[in-house]
Formats: structure tokens, C-alpha cells, sequence
């Protein structure tokens, strides 16, 4: 019987998507659940799996343009893979092919091991066409039989590489999912009124917090106290001093948010993905390093779902991971403003009437300013500075 593979249904608003590679080869013994191919869209990349064993047999090669529903390949479940499936088995060596039908004798086969000649391809002159041993040595003895024997005689040699042949450009498409986020890009700067503001926040009382109590926080709770859950609090505590930012517009009304859905800007090979923490107000700081762990880590394995990605109400992005200093990040339309992170460095800063060196971080804020006010945009930045030097506003909520 064989079994059908489907592109999966990934969503209301994708019909389409290429298939981008396949983890298997053409002939391939597959197990349950094991990971088929990857799929590309205009909005995630996932994977598709094989919903029993069997033996696949490709209808689409990879690169190929296909619908939500379309066969690309079948599965044939009467075909069992061995016993030592497990473990991946060489090609036998020419030793151990038989000859002719029957077993071949020890010399044979220490013949063929030397010489690297198969007796199958050898003209016995034994009982019932039974290479000998004297057949082997006479093959030997022939060089284009050694030659056409030798797996390396035949063998095609690799295409050389750009480098090698002197190519200055090379050209690849883009995938879906890049050219959505390019689209998108552009879109946003041509449909917001966007501005940023800046700010700069002292990190050092985060810092003595964290070090204070991280192996007790990893101890309770598993997860790392992270900078991100701190942000992510002072930002929720910022939306609520100054909720014209978490509102969007939506034609020529304004849409006024009312929960604390932040999106996370997550770096991936395939581009950049934002996947939702939904609920941020209420959770704790431990949930939030997890909730963001865990989307990151689905953005990266390509496991993400359309439903991570929708619903955010503000975004966050880091660039100060790469080491950037400074940015002006774009809006993730239809949310109307994003916060961009950036590198900690030592500065130094007058404080008290004195120069003291303090570990700094830049904020910028951008916004859509057909919604958020620039004195809005800048209370807003000043209260996420706020509850980031002093973390005891976000406790009895200042």
C-alpha cells in the first residue's frame, strides 16, 4: 500500500510555497514522523514528515513550486527496512561479492581485497565458472581489468567551485520568505510617517541584579535571567503610561490595544522572524526568558507556526548581540512603533558632578508618527530608561 505525502495545510492566508530540499534521497527507507523536506512560504518555513515507514519515491524535486495539498511524493509501507537499520551499512567490498553464485575461497577473497578487482567481473575457470585464484592473479596482471575494477577510474570528478574558476558573482534566488520581508521593509517606510527618537539607559543596576541573584533565579527556575525579561517588563510598563503606542491605525481608525502581546525580532538563516510572547503583563520575569527561549529556538529549527507570528502589539529587536551601536529600526507594520537594543559599552557619563565610567546602552524608538506624538514617543523612551536604571519602578508600578 502505498501512502501519499502532502504539502500540510499551513493557514488561511498560504496557498503556496516552494519546496526547498529534501532531508531524504529518492529511494530512501523512511521512518514514522522522520523529517521529509523543508517547505519555504511567503511568511514561516517548516517541515514536513513522514506519516509512516516505508520506501519514498519523489513526484517533485526540490526547488519546485507547490500548493497546500499538492502530492510530492509517495511512501510505499510494504517495503521494511533491515534489522540493522539503525545503524547505516557500507557498500560491501568487492571481497564480499559472490562469484558466479558460489562462495569464494579465502585466497579470493584476500585477492580482492588487495587488488581492489571484483570477482565478478573476473571469467572463472573453476567448477561450475568458480573464480580461482590463478583467475584473479591473471586479471591483475591486466591493467585496463584494473583499471575498469577501480572505483576511481570511473568516478566523476567534482565540479570545481567559483573560486576555482575564477567567477567574481554568483547568483541565487531569493527565497519566499526573503522577499515577503523585503516587501514588507519597504512597505513600512513608505506607509508610516516613521521617526525614531533615542535615549541612552545606565545597565548597571541590572547587571548588579543579575549577578546578585542569577544562581539562585537558575537554581528555581531552570533559565538564565537574561536583559530581555527586563525589557520586556519596562516596556509593558511603558505601553501602559502611554498607551497611544500600543494602538495602530487600520484605515482611518484608530485601533486602541488593550493586552501586552510583544513581538521578538529573532535572527535565522532564512531571514528574520518575530515571533509573539503573548500576555507579557502576566508573566514573570523566569516565564518570559523561557517564552522568549522557546520561540527562538523554533525560529531557528524552523518549527515556527503562522500562529507565533501574528497578533504582536510592539516589538523588541537586539541588535547589540552583533555588536551594533546604534540603529534606526524599522516598524513591523501594522504595530506602530519597535524598540531597537544595542551593545553595552563603558562610557564615560557625568553623574553627580563627577566623570564616572558606566556600562551604556543606546535605545531608539521609532514610531509612526501619524498616531504617536513626539512627546509621546519620547515619555514613552523615558520610561522604559527609567524602569531599566531603577528596576524597583517596576515592582510598585512608577
Amino acid at each position: 500500500m502505498a501512502i501519499e505525502v502532502k504539502i500540510p495545510p499551513m493557514g488561511e492566508s498560504i496557498t503556496s510555497g516552494v519546496l526547498a530540499k529534501w532531508h531524504v534521497k529518492d529511494g530512501d527507507l523512511v521512518k514514522k514522523d522522520q523529517p521529509l523536506f523543508e517547505l519555504e512560504t511567503d511568511k514561516i518555513t517548516s517541515e514536513g514528515t513522514a506519516e509512516m515507514a516505508g520506501r519514498i519515491s519523489f513526484k517533485v524535486a526540490a526547488g519546485t513550486d507547490v500548493k497546500i495539498g499538492e502530492v510530492v511524493a509517495v511512501i510505499d509501507e510494504t517495503a521494511k527496512a533491515p534489522a540493522t537499520e539503525s545503524a547505516p551499512t557500507a557498500s560491501p567490498a568487492p571481497a564480499a561479492v559472490a562469484a558466479k553464485g558460489d562462495a569464494q575461497s579465502p585466497a579470493v577473497r584476500r585477492l580482492a581485497a588487495d587488488t581492489g578487482i571484483n570477482p565478478s567481473s573476473v571469467e572463472g575457470s573453476g567448477k561450475g565458472g568458480r573464480v580461482t585464484k590463478g583467475d584473479m592473479l591473471a586479471a591483475a596482471e591486466k591493467p585496463a581489468a584494473v583499471e575498469a575494477a577501480s572505483p576511481t577510474a570511473t568516478a566523476p570528478k567534482p565540479a570545481p567551485s567559483p573560486a576555482s574558476t575564477g567567477e567574481r558573482q554568483t547568483r541565487t534566488k531569493m527565497s519566499k520568505l526573503r522577499q515577503t520581508i523585503a516587501g514588507r521593509l519597504v512597505a513600512a517606510q513608505h506607509e508610516a510617517a516613521m521617526l525614531t527618537t533615542f535615549n541612552e539607559v545606565d545597565m548597571s543596576a541590572v547587571m548588579a541584579l543579575r549577578a546578585k541573584y542569577q544562581d539562585d533565579f537558575v537554581k528555581k527556575n531552570g533559565v538564565k535571567l537574561g536583559f530581555m525579561s527586563f525589557f520586556t517588563k519596562a516596556v509593558v510598563h511603558a505601553l501602559r503610561e502611554v498607551p497611544a503606542v500600543n494602538a495602530r491605525i487600520d484605515g482611518d481608525t484608530i485601533v486602541q490595544n488593550n493586552y501586552y502581546d510583544i513581538s521578538m525580532a529573532v535572527s535565522t538563516d532564512k531571514g528574520l522572524m518575530v515571533p509573539v510572547i503573548r500576555d507579557c503583563d502576566r508573566l514573570g520575569m523566569a516565564d518570559v526568558e523561557k517564552a522568549i527561549g522557546d520561540a527562538a529556538k523554533k525560529a531557528r529549527d524552523g518549527k515556527i507556526a503562522l500562529t507565533d507570528l501574528e497578533g504582536g502589539v510592539f516589538t523588541i529587536t537586539n541588535g547589540g548581540i552583533f555588536g551594533s551601536m546604534l540603529s534606526t529600526p524599522i516598524l513591523n507594520a501594522p504595530q506602530s512603533a519597535i524598540l531597537g537594543l544595542h551593545a553595552i559599552n563603558d562610557r564615560p557619563i557625568a553623574l553627580n558632578g563627577q566623570v564616572v565610567i558606566r556600562p551604556m546602552m543606546y535605545l531608539a524608538l521609532s514610531y509612526d508618527h501619524r498616531l504617536v506624538d513626539g512627546k509621546q514617543a519620547v515619555t514613552f523612551l523615558v520610561k522604559v530608561k527609567q524602569a531599566i536604571e531603577d528596576p524597583t519602578r517596576l515592582i510598585i508600578g512608577i
